[in-house]
Protein backbone atom coordinates (compact mmCIF):
# COMPACT_ATOMS: atom_id res chain seq x y z
CA UNK A 1 0.00 0.00 0.00
CA UNK A 2 7.69 9.05 4.37
CA UNK A 3 8.09 11.60 5.65
CA UNK A 4 4.69 13.82 5.02
CA UNK A 5 4.64 17.23 2.79
CA UNK A 6 1.75 18.17 4.84
CA UNK A 7 0.88 18.95 8.60
CA UNK A 8 -1.57 17.77 11.25
CA UNK A 9 -3.93 20.03 11.94
CA UNK A 10 -3.86 21.28 15.53
CA UNK A 11 -6.97 20.04 17.60
CA UNK A 12 -8.86 18.61 14.69
CA UNK A 13 -8.93 16.69 12.01
CA UNK A 14 -12.01 1.72 0.45
CA UNK A 15 -14.62 0.15 1.15
CA UNK A 16 -12.10 2.42 2.58
CA UNK A 17 -14.40 4.92 1.50
CA UNK A 18 -17.27 4.04 3.15
CA UNK A 19 -15.72 3.55 6.32
CA UNK A 20 -14.78 7.00 6.51
CA UNK A 21 -18.23 8.11 7.09
CA UNK A 22 -18.45 5.84 10.43
CA UNK A 23 -15.93 7.67 12.10
CA UNK A 24 -18.03 10.42 13.58
CA UNK A 25 -20.68 8.05 14.49
CA UNK A 26 -18.44 6.62 16.70
CA UNK A 27 -17.78 9.25 18.69
CA UNK A 28 -21.19 10.06 18.77
CA UNK A 29 -22.78 6.72 20.33
CA UNK A 30 -20.21 6.31 23.22
CA UNK A 31 -22.29 9.23 24.98
CA UNK A 32 -20.46 12.63 27.39
CA UNK A 33 -17.30 13.54 28.18
CA UNK A 34 -16.20 10.05 26.92
CA UNK A 35 -17.89 10.96 23.39
CA UNK A 36 -15.74 14.56 23.20
CA UNK A 37 -12.37 12.55 24.26
CA UNK A 38 -13.24 10.15 21.04
CA UNK A 39 -14.03 12.66 18.52
CA UNK A 40 -11.04 14.54 19.43
CA UNK A 41 -8.61 11.56 19.30
CA UNK A 42 -10.26 10.58 15.86
CA UNK A 43 -10.46 14.03 14.48
CA UNK A 44 -6.67 14.12 15.58
CA UNK A 45 -5.47 11.52 14.15
CA UNK A 46 -5.71 12.65 10.70
CA UNK A 47 -2.96 14.03 8.87
CA UNK A 48 -3.59 16.53 5.80
CA UNK A 49 -1.83 17.33 2.81
CA UNK A 50 -2.43 21.28 1.08
CA UNK A 51 -2.37 20.04 -2.26
CA UNK A 52 -4.33 22.66 -4.00
CA UNK A 53 -2.10 25.21 -2.72
CA UNK A 54 0.29 23.02 -3.43
CA UNK A 55 -0.32 22.60 -7.38
CA UNK A 56 -2.40 25.81 -7.75
CA UNK A 57 -4.01 26.52 -11.03
CA UNK A 58 -1.64 24.21 -13.64
CA UNK A 59 -4.54 21.68 -13.12
CA UNK A 60 -7.15 19.91 -15.83
CA UNK A 61 -10.66 21.57 -15.05
CA UNK A 62 -12.60 20.58 -12.17
CA UNK A 63 -16.01 19.24 -13.78
CA UNK A 64 -18.72 21.21 -13.35
CA UNK A 65 -21.74 20.28 -11.11
CA UNK A 66 -25.10 21.38 -11.78
CA UNK A 67 -27.19 21.20 -8.61
CA UNK A 68 -30.29 18.83 -8.34
CA UNK A 69 -33.75 19.90 -7.44
CA UNK A 70 -33.59 18.14 -4.38
CA UNK A 71 -30.15 19.60 -3.67
CA UNK A 72 -32.00 23.08 -4.08
CA UNK A 73 -34.78 22.68 -1.47
CA UNK A 74 -32.19 21.17 1.27
CA UNK A 75 -30.56 23.60 3.46
CA UNK A 76 -27.47 20.60 3.92
CA UNK A 77 -27.72 18.62 1.30
CA UNK A 78 -25.58 15.73 0.91
CA UNK A 79 -22.97 16.17 -2.54
CA UNK A 80 -24.20 14.40 -5.46
CA UNK A 81 -21.66 15.61 -7.94
CA UNK A 82 -18.92 13.06 -9.77
CA UNK A 83 -15.78 12.66 -8.29
CA UNK A 84 -12.64 11.16 -9.02
CA UNK A 85 -10.58 10.52 -5.84
CA UNK A 86 -6.82 9.11 -5.97
CA UNK A 87 -6.51 6.24 -3.68
CA UNK A 88 -2.96 5.07 -2.70
CA UNK A 89 -1.47 2.38 -0.15
CA UNK A 90 1.80 3.24 0.95
CA UNK A 91 4.55 2.67 4.19
CA UNK A 92 4.02 6.53 4.84
CA UNK A 93 3.90 6.05 8.64
CA UNK A 94 6.98 4.34 9.54
CA UNK A 95 7.31 2.70 12.80
CA UNK A 96 7.67 -0.47 14.26
CA UNK A 97 4.47 -1.73 12.90
CA UNK A 98 4.71 -0.84 9.44
CA UNK A 99 8.42 -2.32 9.60
CA UNK A 100 6.66 -5.94 11.11
CA UNK A 101 4.34 -5.74 8.50
CA UNK A 102 6.89 -5.56 5.51
CA UNK A 103 7.33 -1.49 4.99
CA UNK A 104 10.05 1.15 4.97
CA UNK A 105 11.94 2.91 7.51
CA UNK A 106 12.22 6.86 8.68
CA UNK A 107 14.21 7.31 5.32
CA UNK A 108 12.23 6.58 2.48
CA UNK A 109 8.30 5.70 1.49
CA UNK A 110 6.45 3.62 -1.08
CA UNK A 111 3.54 3.46 -2.92
CA UNK A 112 2.57 0.32 -4.90
CA UNK A 113 -0.81 0.84 -4.38
CA UNK A 114 -2.71 3.53 -6.86
CA UNK A 115 -5.95 3.52 -7.77
CA UNK A 116 -8.39 6.11 -9.07
CA UNK A 117 -12.05 5.84 -8.15
CA UNK A 118 -14.09 7.39 -9.81
CA UNK A 119 -17.74 7.56 -8.46
CA UNK A 120 -20.61 8.67 -10.78
CA UNK A 121 -23.17 11.47 -10.50
CA UNK A 122 -25.80 10.72 -8.20
CA UNK A 123 -22.59 8.44 -6.13
CA UNK A 124 -24.30 4.66 -6.76
CA UNK A 125 -21.77 3.75 -8.78
CA UNK A 126 -18.29 3.83 -9.11
CA UNK A 127 -15.17 2.76 -11.42
CA UNK A 128 -11.52 1.95 -9.91
CA UNK A 129 -8.95 2.41 -12.24
CA UNK A 130 -5.47 0.74 -11.17
CA UNK A 131 -2.61 1.70 -12.60
CA UNK A 132 0.41 -0.27 -12.52
CA UNK A 133 3.68 1.00 -10.30
CA UNK A 134 5.42 -0.71 -13.37
CA UNK A 135 4.14 2.22 -15.76
CA UNK A 136 6.65 4.13 -17.13
CA UNK A 137 5.38 7.86 -17.56
CA UNK A 138 6.41 11.37 -18.09
CA UNK A 139 6.72 13.11 -14.03
CA UNK A 140 6.34 16.41 -14.39
CA UNK A 141 8.15 19.04 -12.19
CA UNK A 142 6.63 19.11 -8.90
CA UNK A 143 6.72 21.59 -5.88
CA UNK A 144 8.76 20.97 -2.80
CA UNK A 145 7.82 21.41 0.30
CA UNK A 146 11.13 22.50 1.33
CA UNK A 147 11.10 25.15 -1.74
CA UNK A 148 12.00 24.67 -5.50
CA UNK A 149 10.92 21.85 -7.80
CA UNK A 150 12.10 18.59 -8.88
CA UNK A 151 13.01 18.16 -12.33
CA UNK A 152 10.94 16.66 -15.39
CA UNK A 153 11.53 12.91 -15.30
CA UNK A 154 11.23 10.93 -18.70
CA UNK A 155 10.55 7.48 -18.71
CA UNK A 156 9.88 7.31 -15.14
CA UNK A 157 8.25 4.40 -12.99
CA UNK A 158 5.30 5.74 -12.13
CA UNK A 159 5.69 5.33 -8.38
CA UNK A 160 8.32 7.33 -8.11
CA UNK A 161 6.52 10.77 -8.02
CA UNK A 162 5.39 9.78 -4.80
CA UNK A 163 8.99 9.04 -3.79
CA UNK A 164 10.70 11.63 -4.78
CA UNK A 165 7.71 14.49 -3.76
CA UNK A 166 5.39 12.90 -2.06
CA UNK A 167 1.14 12.90 -2.27
CA UNK A 168 1.47 16.37 -3.51
CA UNK A 169 3.84 15.32 -6.87
CA UNK A 170 1.78 11.73 -7.05
CA UNK A 171 -1.19 13.85 -7.45
CA UNK A 172 0.17 16.09 -10.39
CA UNK A 173 2.05 12.82 -12.30
CA UNK A 174 -1.74 11.19 -11.88
CA UNK A 175 -3.14 13.89 -13.61
CA UNK A 176 -0.56 15.02 -15.82
CA UNK A 177 -0.64 11.09 -17.12
CA UNK A 178 -4.69 11.30 -17.41
CA UNK A 179 -5.73 14.92 -17.73
CA UNK A 180 -8.25 13.79 -14.95
CA UNK A 181 -8.39 16.29 -12.16
CA UNK A 182 -8.34 14.41 -8.52
CA UNK A 183 -10.58 15.87 -6.95
CA UNK A 184 -9.75 14.21 -3.11
CA UNK A 185 -6.82 12.45 -2.13
CA UNK A 186 -6.59 9.26 0.45
CA UNK A 187 -3.44 7.82 1.26
CA UNK A 188 -3.75 4.60 3.71
CA UNK A 189 -0.86 2.69 5.40
CA UNK A 190 0.34 -0.98 6.04
CA UNK A 191 -0.51 -1.11 10.07
CA UNK A 192 -3.50 0.79 9.46
CA UNK A 193 -5.09 -1.26 6.68
CA UNK A 194 -4.16 -4.06 8.70
CA UNK A 195 -5.97 -2.56 11.65
CA UNK A 196 -8.82 -2.14 9.55
CA UNK A 197 -9.43 -5.49 8.46
CA UNK A 198 -9.03 -6.82 12.03
CA UNK A 199 -10.99 -4.45 13.58
CA UNK A 200 -14.17 -5.50 11.31
CA UNK A 201 -13.25 -9.21 12.06
CA UNK A 202 -11.51 -10.18 8.94
CA UNK A 203 -12.65 -10.46 5.44
CA UNK A 204 -13.47 -13.29 3.45
CA UNK A 205 -11.38 -13.44 0.11
CA UNK A 206 -11.18 -16.72 -2.94
CA UNK A 207 -8.33 -16.92 -5.08
CA UNK A 208 -8.59 -18.96 -8.39
CA UNK A 209 -5.00 -20.28 -7.50
CA UNK A 210 -2.36 -21.27 -5.13
CA UNK A 211 -0.55 -18.31 -3.41
CA UNK A 212 2.68 -19.25 -2.25
CA UNK A 213 5.24 -16.20 -1.79
CA UNK A 214 7.73 -15.85 0.49
CA UNK A 215 8.25 -12.40 -0.26
CA UNK A 216 5.04 -10.90 1.22
CA UNK A 217 4.63 -14.04 3.89
CA UNK A 218 1.78 -15.70 2.38
CA UNK A 219 0.74 -19.10 1.73
CA UNK A 220 -2.76 -19.71 0.32
CA UNK A 221 -4.21 -23.35 -1.71
CA UNK A 222 -6.85 -22.14 -3.69
CA UNK A 223 -10.06 -21.42 -2.21
CA UNK A 224 -12.27 -19.34 0.43
CA UNK A 225 -10.08 -17.94 3.04
CA UNK A 226 -11.14 -15.38 5.95
CA UNK A 227 -8.49 -13.64 6.30
CA UNK A 228 -6.65 -11.69 8.87
CA UNK A 229 -5.28 -8.04 8.51
CA UNK A 230 -1.96 -9.47 7.96
CA UNK A 231 -3.12 -11.78 5.56
CA UNK A 232 -4.84 -9.30 3.58
CA UNK A 233 -2.28 -6.62 3.60
CA UNK A 234 0.07 -9.81 2.31
CA UNK A 235 -2.44 -10.78 -0.60
CA UNK A 236 -2.78 -6.88 -1.29
CA UNK A 237 1.52 -7.41 -1.49
CA UNK A 238 1.57 -10.25 -3.19
CA UNK A 239 3.28 -10.64 -6.42
CA UNK A 240 5.77 -13.28 -6.35
CA UNK A 241 4.10 -16.65 -7.32
CA UNK A 242 0.92 -15.77 -9.36
CA UNK A 243 0.85 -15.02 -12.91
CA UNK A 244 4.17 -13.94 -14.27
CA UNK A 245 5.17 -12.62 -11.32
CA UNK A 246 4.46 -9.13 -12.39
CA UNK A 247 2.53 -6.27 -10.83
CA UNK A 248 0.14 -6.87 -13.48
CA UNK A 249 -0.92 -10.10 -11.26
CA UNK A 250 -0.89 -8.31 -8.08
CA UNK A 251 -3.41 -5.40 -9.21
CA UNK A 252 -6.28 -8.40 -9.74
CA UNK A 253 -5.86 -9.76 -5.81
CA UNK A 254 -5.82 -5.71 -5.00
CA UNK A 255 -9.50 -5.16 -6.62
CA UNK A 256 -10.73 -8.51 -5.52
CA UNK A 257 -9.85 -7.44 -1.69
CA UNK A 258 -11.52 -3.93 -1.99
CA UNK A 259 -14.88 -5.49 -3.12
CA UNK A 260 -14.06 -8.28 0.09
CA UNK A 261 -13.74 -4.60 2.05
CA UNK A 262 -16.73 -3.54 0.97
CA UNK A 263 -18.90 -6.50 1.09
CA UNK A 264 -17.40 -7.00 4.88
CA UNK A 265 -18.29 -3.26 5.83
CA UNK A 266 -21.68 -3.42 4.15
CA UNK A 267 -22.28 -6.79 6.61
CA UNK A 268 -21.50 -5.76 9.41
CA UNK A 269 -23.71 -3.95 11.84
CA UNK A 270 -21.27 -1.67 13.41
CA UNK A 271 -24.21 1.03 14.95
CA UNK A 272 -25.23 -2.50 17.42
CA UNK A 273 -21.85 -2.81 18.89
CA UNK A 274 -19.97 0.80 19.99
CA UNK A 275 -16.70 -0.82 20.70
CA UNK A 276 -16.11 -2.57 17.39
CA UNK A 277 -17.55 0.50 15.50
CA UNK A 278 -14.51 3.26 17.38
CA UNK A 279 -12.37 0.15 16.40
CA UNK A 280 -13.25 0.38 13.36
CA UNK A 281 -13.37 4.54 13.40
CA UNK A 282 -9.78 4.58 15.09
CA UNK A 283 -7.81 2.13 12.61
CA UNK A 284 -9.64 4.31 9.39
CA UNK A 285 -8.87 7.90 10.77
CA UNK A 286 -5.12 6.69 12.51
CA UNK A 287 -4.10 5.48 9.02
CA UNK A 288 -5.11 7.83 7.09
CA UNK A 289 -3.44 10.86 4.63
CA UNK A 290 -6.03 12.98 3.01
CA UNK A 291 -6.41 16.66 1.27
CA UNK A 292 -7.44 19.14 3.06
CA UNK A 293 -10.78 18.51 1.53
CA UNK A 294 -11.24 16.14 3.61
CA UNK A 295 -9.20 16.13 6.63
CA UNK A 296 -12.45 16.55 9.57
CA UNK A 297 -14.38 13.93 11.05
CA UNK A 298 -17.51 16.07 9.51
CA UNK A 299 -16.31 16.15 5.65
CA UNK A 300 -15.64 12.47 5.86
CA UNK A 301 -18.74 11.67 7.37
CA UNK A 302 -20.50 13.64 4.57
CA UNK A 303 -18.14 11.90 2.50
CA UNK A 304 -19.42 8.54 3.42
CA UNK A 305 -23.17 9.85 3.74
CA UNK A 306 -23.24 10.59 0.36
CA UNK A 307 -21.52 7.00 -0.88
CA UNK A 308 -24.25 4.72 1.02
CA UNK A 309 -26.27 3.93 -1.95
CA UNK A 310 -22.91 2.70 -3.76
CA UNK A 311 -22.50 -1.09 -3.03
CA UNK A 312 -19.78 -3.69 -4.33
CA UNK A 313 -21.88 -4.52 -7.08
CA UNK A 314 -21.79 -1.43 -8.39
CA UNK A 315 -17.84 -1.00 -8.59
CA UNK A 316 -16.59 -1.35 -11.49
CA UNK A 317 -12.95 -2.72 -11.54
CA UNK A 318 -10.07 -2.15 -13.97
CA UNK A 319 -6.60 -2.07 -15.14
CA UNK A 320 -5.18 0.91 -16.99
CA UNK A 321 -4.59 -0.58 -20.27
CA UNK A 322 -0.74 -0.97 -20.77
CA UNK A 323 1.87 -2.57 -23.08
CA UNK A 324 5.25 -3.92 -22.42
CA UNK A 325 7.43 -0.82 -22.86
CA UNK A 326 9.64 -0.75 -25.86
CA UNK A 327 12.21 0.14 -23.74
CA UNK A 328 12.46 -2.83 -21.17
CA UNK A 329 10.46 -5.70 -21.14
CA UNK A 330 9.87 -5.48 -17.42
CA UNK A 331 8.03 -2.41 -17.76
CA UNK A 332 5.00 -1.57 -19.43
CA UNK A 333 3.48 1.93 -20.59
CA UNK A 334 0.32 3.27 -21.66
CA UNK A 335 -1.54 1.38 -24.67
CA UNK A 336 -3.17 3.92 -26.98
CA UNK A 337 -5.76 4.96 -27.67
CA UNK A 338 -7.58 2.44 -25.22
CA UNK A 339 -6.23 4.11 -22.18
CA UNK A 340 -6.65 7.55 -23.35
CA UNK A 341 -10.13 6.98 -23.92
CA UNK A 342 -10.83 5.50 -20.39
CA UNK A 343 -9.57 8.61 -18.96
CA UNK A 344 -11.37 10.75 -21.32
CA UNK A 345 -14.89 8.40 -19.88
CA UNK A 346 -13.66 9.69 -16.31
CA UNK A 347 -13.82 13.40 -16.71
Amino acid sequence: MTGHDGDRRTGRRPAVLKAAGLTLAAALVLGGAAAGWAYWHLNDNIRSVDINSALGDDRPAKAVVTPSASASASASPLPTGALNILVLGSDSRSGKANKELGGGDSSGARSDTAMVVHIDAGRTAATVVSIPRDTLVTRPSCPLSSGGSTAVAYDAMFNSAYAVGGPVCAVKTVESVTGVRMDHYLEIDFSGFAGLVDALGGVTVTTAQDIDDDKSRLHLEAGTHRLNGEQALALARTRHGIGDGSDLGRIGLQQKLVKALLEQIAATDLLADPAQLYRVADAVTGSLTTDTGLNSLGELMSLGQSLKGLTADRMKTVMMPVVTAPSDPNRVVAREPAAGELWKSLR
